[in-house]
């Protein structure tokens, strides 16, 4: 019996050795019929099936979320029973991720049932490759016995995929991403570059009366637990908001609390760069769910109706000729439209994916045009508006620890007389950080700030008086002028009839 096990080896090793000689000189439509008649010979004496997941896949070789979702499940559920690990720090992380090696084999068990997973490698030095590290493609290669294949197939991989994501949720780097120009790019290329998002701000540091800021926070909470009810009534699972409001009202503060609050990425769209209606789909369509889509000041992004005033002073008519040519030439390629705006809010393409907030900001509501802005498009309109006793009161906890103080009562009263954005407020509360003060020089400075921003308003408001009352009194001048030269043709009129 040895001496049959012997001889069925040598025979075995020589046949993979004369096989492994010989290949590249028989023709590759043969070599795939011996490969195929190979795999059904060993299908009847191997009762195991192979499923693999690769890292690639896709016309632009995106990585495949399933091997994503399996990477994270193996590192988190099987690297403990593992011998072989590797260990990568990523880019924006200072904890060091560790998951299974190459070719380490390691199992799992789901419902009783014993499956084995492997972290192969798979040369790829006949092809060139446009993208980098992809001399040998990496997969995952699961192999389980076929009579628990329905299992695997139907629940398992669900499972793992399943599992796979809640690991990647929780360990993920939250990432603010830009859209690369389009003339810097092309197919191989990603349309968006990020680096980790850290910016602190939070609900309970936003500068806002609390029972707006209550209503926002219900609302996103609304909005994350929609899913079912969104797909219920044949909508999108998405939500915008229009932020608007003078500049400094923490317009850009509130998305960062949003994303913070939602634990969303944040897509900077900077619509200058986007060329055509069919660039601005391929940038939506690289956006991933949990995100939030920003588009800063809207109103000075684009011209979106494609109008231009014209101008009535016949006497600058052609250097604005010349001006209107200059903006023609630079404008040619741009073919971004207002169409194309409202499609990718709430269009067929706006149905990609799914839980996606849009925000737009403006510090001119008035001048956006009111399809854009409609409910069902922008579903809720918050106003940022100047700083008032009660967001004055959140920073002056932020800034200065404290919930009230004697002069608090006269601060209420300017407050209320003035504007004053949140952003100047807390200039003037920042004087405890650079000058080591006190909380009382601090309100003191805070209050010499807005005595002065009143004084300026009220001289901006006597300048305006004094120009609409020069105005007023140059269109009557015409008038008296008139006047007096007709009195003074009637005198001579009268002076020629006279005998």
């Amino acid at each position: 019996m040895a001496g049959t096990w012997a001889g069925l080896g040598a025979a075995v090793i020589s046949f993979l050795y004369l096989y492994d000689r010989v290949a590249n000189y028989i023709p590759f439509q043969i070599r795939d019929h011996l490969a195929t008649f190979f795999h059904k010979v060993v299908s009847f004496v191997n009762p195991y099936d192979q499923i693999t997941i690769h890292e690639y896949c896709g016309e632009y070789m995106q990585r495949d979320e399933l091997y994503v979702a399996s990477e994270a499940y193996l590192s988190s559920t099987c690297s403990s029973r593992a011998r072989k690990l590797k260990a990568d720090l990523a880019q924006e992380s200072d904890k060091p991720s560790v998951t299974i090696d190459d070719y380490e084999v390691v199992i799992d068990t789901f419902r009783g049932v014993s499956v084995w997973w492997c972290a192969c490698m798979r040369p790829n030095s006949h092809t060139i490759s446009f993208y980098p590290n992809q001399e040998q493609r990496k997969y995952y290669r699961l192999t389980f016995h076929d009579r628990h294949r329905k299992l695997v197939q139907g629940e398992y991989l669900k499972h793992v995929l399943r599992e796979g994501r809640d690991v990647t949720t929780r360990n993920r780097i939250r990432k603010l991403f830009t859209n690369n120009s389009s003339s810097n790019s092309d197919r191989y290329s990603s349309l968006w570059s990020h680096v980790a998002f850290e910016h602190p701000a939070t609900f309970d540091t936003l500068a806002m009366d609390p029972k707006k800021k209550r209503e926002i926070i219900d609302d996103l909470v609304t909005f994350c637990k929609g899913k079912e009810y969104y797909k219920k009534i044949g909508k999108a699972w998405k939500r915008g908001y229009l932020l608007y409001g003078p500049p400094g009202t923490g317009k850009s503060t509130m998305i960062a609390a949003i994303a913070n609050f939602l634990e969303y990425d944040v897509y900077d769209l900077e619509l200058t760069t986007v060329k055509t209606n069919t660039e601005l789909r391929k940038i939506f369509i690289e956006t991933t769910g949990k995100s939030i889509i920003v588009i800063e000041d809207i109103d000075c992004s684009i011209d979106l109706t494609g109008k231009r005033k014209e101008k009535e002073d016949k006497d600058d008519e052609e250097k604005d000729e010349k001006l209107l040519s200059c903006m023609e030439e630079k404008d040619e390629n741009i073919k971004l439209t207002l169409s194309g705006i409202l499609n990718f809010i709430d269009g067929l393409w706006s149905a990609c994916g799914g839980e996606r907030i849009v925000i737009f900001t403006t510090n001119h509501v008035e001048k956006l045009d009111p399809a854009l802005i409609r409910r069902g498009r922008m579903d809720m309109h918050i106003e940022m508006s100047y700083c008032t006793f009660e967001a004055f009161k959140v920073l002056a906890k932020n800034y200065l620890g404290i919930l009230e103080h004697e002069l608090f009562d006269t601060i209420q009263t300017l407050l209320s007389e003035v504007n004053i954005s949140p952003a100047d407020v807390a200039e003037g509360l920042m004087l405890k950080i650079s000058r080591n003060e006190d909380v009382g020089a601090c309100l003191m400075n805070l209050i010499r700030v807005i005595e002065a921003a009143k004084e300026e308003a009220k001289k901006k408001a006597q300048q305006k008086l004094a120009a609409q009352e020069n105005k007023k009194s140059s269109k009557e001048e015409p008038s008296v002028e008139k006047a007096l030269d007709l009195e003074e043709k009637l005198k001579n009129s009268k002076s020629e009839l006279a005998p």
